[in-house]
């Protein structure tokens, strides 16, 4: 598994996108287009670590129940099913497999009740 990107929550993405592009120099990676909602990928341009800046409307209904106030990290696989199989296995509370906006993850919680996802590669 590696670090794939952090999830912030944020009220105003193009405010976000304007701060760490103007004032960290990142440069805007991505932009997602789900329904009305507009996703923005940042980061630095010589790393693959990456920001994304979800608009806090989409999370109304959390169907997961994150922690909203705090930031979610994802890592990417290549073998999501066996790495599902293997922190159930291992006692760790995790959700079922699914189509999240397109990517195909899961989320689990750490011995804190944090959430976080992994995401097939």
């Amino acid at each position: 598994m590696r670090v794939g990107y952090v999830v912030l929550y944020v009220n105003d993405v193009d405010a976000c996108t304007k701060f760490w592009t103007e004032k960290f120099d990142m440069v805007a990676r991505e932009t997602m287009q789900v329904g009305a909602n507009t996703i923005v990928r940042v980061g630095f341009a010589d790393q693959n670590f990456s920001l994304e800046l979800v608009p806090l409307s989409m999370m109304k209904d959390n169907p997961d129940g994150l922690d909203l106030a705090t930031p979610s990290m994802c890592f990417y696989t290549q073998e999501i099913q066996s790495e599902h199989h293997k922190l159930k296995s291992k006692s760790v509370e995790v959700t079922e497999i699914a189509d999240h906006f397109g990517n195909t993850s899961f989320a689990f919680a750490d011995n804190e009740g944090r959430w976080f996802a992994i995401a097939q590669a």
